[in-house]
């Protein structure tokens, strides 16, 4: 077979080249909204946190057991797969930070900078406490052309 003089063999790969749209912003129906992925991030702290955490997991916590990461994780991954699913952000990487400490009588600060379009990304920021526990929740939707 020939394509433009090229001799192309049967059951060779082809490769298929997607050229860029160069669409600068999102369509009003594709843009992040924090309320609701702030709203993402409430629902899964709360459903993952509320019940599961107890005085003697925390006791067990000991050195931030592998138990404490493996949850973060959890709660990171299905917080970033539900905001994929459900706000409709196609053109947006999703980056999602969770973090989990014990209630301790302590202070903690927790900031981020990030570089970005301010007419088109975007954040959102969620908590979650109970006696045991605090968790902070950071999802950025960073507009990918």
């Amino acid at each position: 077979m020939s394509l433009d003089g090229v001799d192309i063999e049967p059951g060779a790969k082809t490769i298929e080249v997607f050229l860029p749209t160069y669409r600068l912003k999102p369509e009003e129906d594709e843009k992040f909204y924090p309320s609701k992925a702030k709203l993402i991030m409430t629902n899964v702290l709360e459903e993952e946190l509320r019940d599961r955490i107890d005085e003697k997991a925390v006791e067990d916590w000991a050195d931030f057991g592998d138990e404490f990461e493996s949850l973060t994780k959890e709660i990171t991954d299905r917080i970033k797969q539900k905001c994929k699913a459900e706000l409709h952000i196609p053109r947006y990487k999703i980056i999602v930070q969770v973090t989990i400490g014990q209630m301790k009588n302590q202070g903690v600060s927790i900031s981020s900078r990030c570089l970005w379009d301010t007419a088109t990304d975007n954040y959102a920021s969620a908590k979650f406490q109970n006696q045991y526990i605090w968790a902070s929740a950071v999802v950025l939707g960073i507009y990918a052309d």
